[in-house]
């Protein structure tokens, strides 16, 4: 089943590219590889925020991350030129959890993105990831993520 496909039986349809908050662009690509900016969490077009630990639970945080999945994968998909059939591999998620200094479930939350991916894009999704806990996040969000990808 083709990536597009597979968006489609899952009911996802990819937003638009977001734009940048800052002095950034939202990906960059040096030869096969594309590295896509950190995207926050939304929800309702608004930033999702809130602090694993204190008002968020895992599984909310969770769903946020499923939700930044899906503006990763809408901005990788403008890096394809609108062809995903392009992505070789997803090689690499780092994750940043809004969490209170006793919140250990980091990479819980990150399952939100990571499995969806895995969903998507099936063995070329499989990516090593790293998921770190940290005090804020721009707007107060809850989770960012960034992606590196290779393509053909």
């Amino acid at each position: 089943m083709s990536i597009n496909a597979k968006l489609q039986s899952l009911n996802i349809n990819l937003p638009p590219v977001a734009t940048p908050a800052a002095a950034y662009v939202m990906y960059v690509q040096t030869g096969n590889t594309v590295f896509i900016s950190g995207h926050i969490a939304k929800k309702d077009g608004k930033p999702w925020v809130g602090q694993l630990g204190r008002d968020m639970s895992t599984e909310q945080g969770k769903e946020a991350a499923r939700a930044v999945a899906i503006d990763l994968i809408a901005t990788l998909n403008a890096a394809c030129g609108g062809d995903l059939s392009r992505v070789s591999r997803i090689v690499k998620l780092v994750s940043l959890v809004n969490s209170t200094p006793d919140f250990t479930e980091h990479h819980l939350v990150t399952n939100g993105c990571s499995e969806l991916i895995g969903e998507i894009f099936g063995d070329i999704g499989k990516h090593a990831r790293s998921a770190f806990g940290v005090a804020q996040l721009p707007l107060g969000s809850c989770v960012e993520i960034e992606m590196i990808a290779e393509l053909h």
